[in-house]
């Protein structure tokens, strides 16, 4: 009679994960049809785009020229060469007035002796 019980278990727990599988297969065409469904370019857009208040542009009496906007910078990856660097640990007179170094201090080296010769 056990040997039944085993055959039974064994078949119950081959049809849930039969169904596991089979309803992960499921959901993951479902995801993927509706992913092809979409329009492949959408805007994603956090805060919603700055609007003017209706009639701004007819309150102003002389059309004013609107100014440049800002160029783009650029980007060449080196350093600024207007920001000089600064040490990660001060100068012995710059620690004597009390500045405090950013890195803490570094470990003592471990020595061993020489390894002999054979």
């Amino acid at each position: 009679m056990s040997a039944d019980l085993s055959k039974r278990s064994y078949r119950i727990d081959f049809i849930i994960a039969a169904a596991l599988v089979t309803t992960g297969l499921v959901i993951s065409g479902v995801s993927v049809m509706e992913l092809r469904s979409r329009s492949s370019q959408q805007l994603a857009q956090a805060t919603q785009p700055l609007q003017s208040t209706p009639g701004a542009e007819t309150k102003q009496e002389a059309p004013a020229a609107k100014p440049a906007a800002p160029a783009e910078p650029t980007t060449t990856g080196t350093r600024p060469p207007d920001v000089p660097p600064q040490p990660a640990r001060p100068d012995p007179e710059a620690q004597k007035s009390g500045a405090q170094p950013v890195l803490p201090p570094a470990p003592a080296e471990k020595t061993a002796p020489p390894i002999k010769e054979r």
